[in-house]
């Protein structure tokens, strides 16, 4: 543990269509960051848990789960596990997470389970950031994502449907402000599975900058095969080919959050 507590920023990845990178964009950011020295923390509330097995989880490992966290409360300490990744921890998601939206009906607080799981490790954290991979859907899951979290990643794919459904994630973006958490801020969109030789790519990338300007950010990934392989051996692709297209890609991308951040925190 540090010996002064760190200011710890809270991003929730988010975007409720499917198969956009939000999985590949939480592993790979979050190891980029702690290459960087910036230790982090990945909170799995999918119930697929993609990112846990991304980074190697084997299911026997998942003793306490963020279902854990959200449906019984249990403290948040107890479901963090090391991974390969130095500096890099997560709180895995089992199939048991599916049924939070029905558990969670009556429950009271129900928007705000993980942002009073995380108080305690906000004021005595080791770690600076703090991705959590929501699941492909607008439900109480992904509400208490944005109601604990500071800001809010989106991840866009380069293809003919790259919009559809940004609008309906932006309303509750702004539900979610002014009823929940009033400091929610978007930190940025990034493009994903950029192909520079389809014209569609191009095109959806122009309309998406034209949109949102500067929200937008100058990095993009790639479509790259070494990127979309590395889940399957349970590694980061910036662990199973840190010279890949993709790899150098997210550690631009971690760059460009750190620099965000860094402004926020300058205010």
């Amino acid at each position: 543990m540090s010996e002064s507590p760190i200011n710890t920023r809270i991003i929730a990845i988010a975007n409720q269509k499917g198969g956009v990178g939000k999985t590949t964009t939480t592993i790979n950011l979050a190891t980029a960051l702690c290459a960087i020295g910036k230790k982090t923390l990945i909170l799995d509330i999918d119930p697929q848990g993609n990112a846990s097995t991304g980074l190697g989880i084997d299911h026997a490992m998942r003793h306490t789960t963020t279902y854990d966290v959200l449906v019984r409360q249990v403290s948040i300490e107890k479901a963090i596990v090391h991974t390969a990744v130095p500096g890099l921890h997560i709180a895995p998601a089992e199939a048991d997470l599916a049924g939070a939206e029905l558990e969670l009906a009556n429950a009271p607080r129900r928007s705000h389970r993980l942002k009073d799981a995380l108080q305690t490790l906000r004021k005595n954290s080791e770690y600076q950031y703090v991705l959590i991979d929501c699941p492909p859907s607008l439900n109480v899951v992904t509400v208490n994502a944005l109601t604990a979290a500071d800001a809010l990643l989106v991840p866009l794919q380069c293809e003919f449907f790259a919009l559809e459904g940004l609008s309906q994630l932006l309303r509750t973006v702004d539900l979610v402000r002014g009823n929940l958490n009033p400091q929610l801020e978007i930190q940025g969109l990034v493009l994903t599975m950029y192909d520079p030789r389809n014209n569609l790519s191009k095109q959806v990338s122009d309309d998406v900058r034209a949109h949102f300007g500067d929200k937008v950010y100058k990095t993009v990934i790639p479509r790259n095969v070494r990127v979309s392989e590395a889940p399957s051996y349970g590694k980061p692709a910036l662990i199973y080919d840190y010279k890949c297209a993709g790899s150098k890609a997210y550690m631009r991308l971690a760059s460009e959050v750190i620099r965000r951040e860094d402004k926020v925190r300058a205010l």
